[in-house]
């Protein structure tokens, strides 16, 4: 089965949770682009890849060169203090885990699906699951 969100529903409900605007784009099968406008800067641009599934974790790496590893770092530091950052853990290697089964929320999803793929087309991110046997 495939649940999909378009790149215009994730930047809204980004939108209304941080009032940031993040525009989203295809950067690859498996690689989500990320601009972000950072003042006296323009923009700054990051490459999310979805590089391994384990259950309810997801691997990922960033690239985007030091300026995107210092600012990573800046924003992990800030976002350990927030609801819900237990499930991001920034890694050494420009990587970091997100383990969704930590959410109260998520953990009752996981108890039903087996999470197969997340990868991306031109205009949305597509989550492939299976449901688990009852």
């Amino acid at each position: 089965m495939q649940f999909n969100l378009s790149f215009s529903e994730v930047k809204e409900l980004i939108h209304k949770k941080t009032g940031k605007e993040l525009p989203l784009a295809y950067g690859g099968p498996h690689t989500l682009r990320i601009s972000y406008p950072v003042p006296l800067m323009g923009s700054v641009g990051l490459d999310i890849n979805v590089e391994q599934i384990m259950g309810s974790d997801i691997l990922l790496s960033y690239s985007g060169g030091k300026a995107i590893e210092f600012m990573m770092r800046t924003a992990f530091s800030q976002f350990q203090n927030q609801p819900g950052a237990e499930i991001l853990e920034l890694l050494d290697g420009n990587q970091m885990r997100l383990s969704l089964g930590k959410s109260p929320q998520l953990s009752q999803v996981f108890d039903h699906i087996n999470l197969d793929d997340i990868h991306f087309d031109e205009m949305s991110i597509k989550i492939d699951f299976t449901p688990k046997s009852l």
